[in-house]
């Protein structure tokens, strides 16, 4: 059973007061400090000259028991230079110790020139062995904003539908992915705080307030819940006589937006990438899934091929080119398996580059679909079944597949044939599916060393990236949100996305939320967008969904003629749209939404031009009012928004109204006037 040690906050929590000769203060950012009171153990952070967060903690698991900071008497502090990929600044360590319990450590990275500390948390001892380790335990805290504070749950993945969700900020406990933000809409003022290394832990972030004041924070790495992370069994247990909890960001911000782009940024520079970064331009081109699916077939992939060579010859890159990749169902083309006849498909290839197009395929290497012990692997003498991740339960079945252990020898193998084939035939993009299935916790791995699902998940993506050697653009569809960054060039915003305006504002929900992840991957993307049995308005939103999220696939039958194909090849060659995908950046969300719908306003803000996308997702008429105050324009001037796609312009005053007669969208370009 698990014995708690239980933290006497009455001790050290009394009030904002800070006793006085007992401080070790580190200076960070622009007139910000963190507090350490050398008698508690206990932390505090300051944000010119108020207290954000109050006498913090740290908490961690040792085999079956919890340690707390006020379970150690003895306490040391060391304080140093440190000049990093950061900057430069003090790294300030808190020893405590006490008999027969392991030493804990406290690490803080202060820098002069962020504005926002780093912390982590180690144990050092003799068999240790922990699943839960906590930088960050606090029971009180503020924003010195307005009384309606909101908390965010970030997922995990982008599986089964699942949405980020503004929440009001409660007593009910929010537990969030990786990432946790508490902010106030009206005056902007957040927190953020969250992991910054996703290679060994699932971690989380447990918010909760009263009274427009934070009461509960947590900051852990050890998240487990099958509703989050998908997980049956535990978060597996580090073992060994030193043990690291994942470094922790914690950041104070005029404006929440801003803060999660400084954190992507900060989660960039400590994880780094894996992969080598695209040195080429914005991806856009098409993807089979989204209407032809799984009759796919040689003459339907020629014949997209020569609508985009024919009927859309200006929708391209800077690199003059487009992708046209072939999704699930590409085996069509194949008979006999992957030891059987690739005539047909390497045709695609060739017809593709023939024609300045990049072909495209797909796969899901962690997945079996076959679910049959006895069938042999591909690439190797490996049974499927030797191949299955072990739970308590059994294996780890989601979304019809099957996961398979990304350690195991005969895993890897099949990697290796199938990516392996796939490079021979020549294919330039590939997207891979279905990648938390490799992540999941485990009972047991075939690699002993590794005993968690994010150390599983960094053999297997790692293996891909070595097997694939920089041969493709690598882009990541159902996947863990920040922990795929290091591994791939282009990443899914959110799960499938079709034709209707529901889809759109389910896929810009993860775009309201998320958009900072442009700043981790060199491209997000909105999926495939589809334009058959839709009316003008949902048409243009989902294409502006797509253009705002970063990088633009199509996802309809080309091969056939259509009476919507005219309005969409005009709109899809319009100059501008090439102007506005070069540097793929996302939109970022002009204000917040409510629980798990979309802003209705974007912008981006560039060197030479600022562009702003306005939804409206009813089906009946409405009007969306612009107050400019909010985005961010110069004080004083007028503007001119000059419509896209050649939609009628506005004049900007300080408060416009845009009206719409239906669902729909407009993506304006930011004129002064």
């Amino acid at each position: 059973m698990l014995r708690i040690k239980l933290l006497v906050t009455g001790l050290i929590i009394s009030s904002f007061a800070l006793a006085a000769g007992r401080q070790q203060i580190v200076p960070f950012g622009e007139n910000n400090q963190l507090i350490v009171d050398t008698h508690t153990g206990a932390f505090s952070i300051k944000y010119n000259g108020k207290l954000i967060l109050k006498d913090a903690t740290a908490a961690f698991v040792n085999n079956s028991d919890k340690y707390q900071s006020a379970d150690y008497i003895k306490r040391t502090i060391s304080v140093k230079a440190i000049n990093d990929k950061l900057g430069a600044g003090k790294l300030l360590t808190l020893t405590s110790v006490k008999a027969g319990a392991p030493v804990m450590k406290q690490l803080f990275y202060c820098y002069l020139n962020r504005d926002f500390v780093i912390t982590e948390l180690e144990i050092d001892g003799a068999h240790l062995s922990s699943n839960y380790m906590a930088p960050v335990v606090a029971n009180r805290g503020n924003l010195y904003a307005d009384t309606d504070l909101r908390t965010l749950f970030v997922p995990f993945d982008n599986d089964t539908f699942i949405k980020y969700q503004s929440k009001i900020l409660g007593p009910h406990v929010n537990t969030s992915a990786e990432l946790g933000v508490i902010y106030d809409n009206a005056s902007r003022k957040g927190l953020v705080v969250g992991s910054l290394q996703h290679d060994t832990w699932k971690s989380g972030v447990t918010s909760a307030g009263h009274g427009g004041e934070i009461s509960r924070l947590e900051m852990f790495g050890g998240l487990n819940d099958v509703t989050i992370t998908r997980d049956s069994v535990a978060h597996g247990a580090l073992k060994g006589n030193m043990i690291k909890s994942p470094k922790m960001f914690v950041g104070y911000f005029a404006d929440w937006r801003k803060g999660l782009e400084t954190f992507a940024h900060a989660d960039n520079a400590i994880e780094g990438r894996f992969v080598k970064p695209w040195n080429k331009a914005t991806p856009v081109g098409w993807n089979s899934w989204g209407v032809i699916g799984s009759h796919i077939n040689y003459e339907k992939a020629t014949g997209v091929v020569d609508f985009f060579d024919k009927q859309i010859p200006n929708f391209r890159n800077e690199d003059g080119t487009a992708y046209i990749d072939l999704d699930s169902f590409w085996d069509n083309m194949v008979s006999g398996g992957f030891k059987g006849d690739f005539t047909k498909l390497n045709s695609f290839v060739n017809y593709c580059k023939e024609r300045n197009l990049q072909p495209g395929v797909y796969w899901a290497p962690f997945t079996d679909w076959g679910k049959n012990a006895n069938r042999t692997a591909e690439g190797s003498d490996y049974k499927f079944g030797d191949m299955w991740t072990k739970t308590d339960r059994g294996y780890h079945d989601l979304d019809g597949g099957r996961a398979l252990d990304p350690t195991h020898p005969g895993t890897q193998a099949r990697i290796a044939y199938v990516l392996g084939k796939l490079k021979d035939c020549g294919f330039k993009m590939i997207k891979i599916d279905f990648l938390g299935h490799g992540a999941v916790e485990s009972s047991h791995f075939y690699d002993p060393k590794v005993t968690t699902g994010m150390q599983a998940y960094r053999i297997g993506m790692e293996f891909i990236d070595k097997t694939l050697d920089n041969s493709m653009l690598l882009y990541a569809a159902i996947s863990p949100s920040l922990a795929t960054a290091r591994y791939v060039h282009m990443r899914r915003i959110a799960c499938d996305a079709f034709h209707s305006i529901k889809d759109a504002e389910y896929t810009l929900n993860s775009v309201t939320y998320g958009w900072w992840q442009t700043y981790m991957y060199d491209y997000i993307d909105a999926d495939h967008a589809v334009f058959e049995k839709e009316n003008t308005g949902a048409n243009r939103a989902r294409l502006i969904s797509t253009l705002i999220t970063g990088s633009v696939i199509l996802g309809d039958d080309y091969s056939v003629k259509s009476d919507w194909q005219p309005q969409v090849r005009e709109w899809l060659q319009k100059p501008e749209l090439k102007l506005l995908i070069k540097s793929g950046k996302a939109f970022m969300p002009v204000e917040s939404a409510i629980d798990g719908t979309a802003a209705q306003l974007f912008i981006r803000k560039e060197t030479n031009a600022v562009y702003l996308a306005i939804f409206n997702y009813k089906k009946q008429a409405d009007s969306v009012v612009i107050d400019i105050n909010r985005l961010g324009l110069a004080a004083g001037k007028k503007y001119k928004l000059e419509e896209v796609l050649g939609g009628p312009s506005v004049n900007l005053t300080k408060k416009t109204s845009v009206y719409f007669t239906q669902e729909g969208a407009y993506l304006y370009k930011v004129i002064p006037n």
